[in-house]
């Protein structure tokens, strides 16, 4: 896993390659109007959305070396759009969209919106 320096995410996508930051920006830009309740940190080098009070992030994103990961972290969500998600390159808590291009913002947008939702327990 790449790990970042930055100290907040403008610094993150800053130092993105430019080739990625488009989508990188866009990223962030649907968790911050999709996860009201929710605020944007820095975790583990990435950037990460933690719900209001226990401070757990649910969802995160990266660049990665060879992809952008996007990381879903409640399992009840995964499991809920399984049927969806079976078609895209999943580990077991992230997508990876390889080509930025063509990452499924339609499904990501849905992925968060049902974690905003309602609140469950990250894994």
């Amino acid at each position: 896993m790449v790990q970042s320096s930055a100290q907040d995410v403008d610094q993150y996508l800053a130092e993105a390659p430019e080739a990625r930051r488009e989508a990188l920006t866009r990223l962030r830009a649907l968790c911050r109007e999709e996860l009201t309740g929710f605020r944007e940190v820095m975790a583990y080098g990435m950037p990460a959305y933690e719900r209001e009070g226990p401070g757990t992030g649910e969802i995160a994103f990266a660049d990665q070396k060879r992809y952008i990961s996007f990381y879903l972290l409640r399992t009840d969500v995964r499991d809920a759009f399984a049927d969806r998600l079976a078609s895209h390159d999943m580990g077991k808590g992230c997508l990876r969209f390889r080509n930025p291009q063509k990452i499924d913002f339609v499904l990501v947008r849905d992925l968060l919106r049902a974690t905003a939702a309602t609140p469950g327990t990250p894994c």
